[in-house]
């Protein structure tokens, strides 16, 4: 297996996974974690944002690394493809937002505090943000342009006939 290759295939597990980790979590603290700890202590609250943090951290920057390779051997491909870019970088931007917003959740600064105030209603507005973008990733996955196709070894798009 040559080493393109297996970048390419690293750094999809870490986008992807990094993305159920964010976006999972996020639903199950709504649905889940979030009501039980409703009438719990303030201290146990405080525990699990701290424990939380570590993985929100962890996944923006596999996002962010991932991300950044994978649109780098992408861009090539779509050159002129106004559909694709319309995706990914409408995707970029809500990302940077859901980032945002999973931060001051997670976090402990005094300015943030009104986020974490209302935290249901900025949790699923990150949920909400996070399915849209899933759904942008996937137009974005299966659109070619120009008689492209994708490569099954590596799913980018590839020229006619290489």
């Amino acid at each position: 297996m040559d080493l393109e290759l297996l970048l390419g295939i690293i750094s999809r597990w870490i986008h992807i996974g990094s993305a159920i980790v964010l976006l999972g979590g996020t639903i199950c603290l709504k649905f889940v974690v979030g009501p039980v700890l409703k009438d719990q202590s303030q201290e146990l609250k405080e525990a699990v944002r701290g424990r939380w943090k570590r993985f929100v951290h962890a996944a923006i920057a596999g996002l962010l690394l991932s991300g950044l390779y994978n649109y780098l051997k992408a861009f090539p491909l779509h050159r002129g493809d106004g559909l694709w870019h319309a995706m990914v970088d409408t995707k970029i931007i809500l990302a940077l937002g859901v980032f945002f917003i999973a931060s001051v959740l997670a976090g402990r600064s005094k300015g943030t505090q009104k986020f974490r105030d209302n935290a249901a209603k900025w949790t699923t507005i990150a949920i909400l943000l996070g399915l849209l973008i899933v759904a942008m990733s996937g137009i974005a996955k299966v659109v070619g342009s120009k008689g492209k196709t994708i490569d099954p070894t590596t799913e980018f798009f590839v020229e006619p006939g290489r």
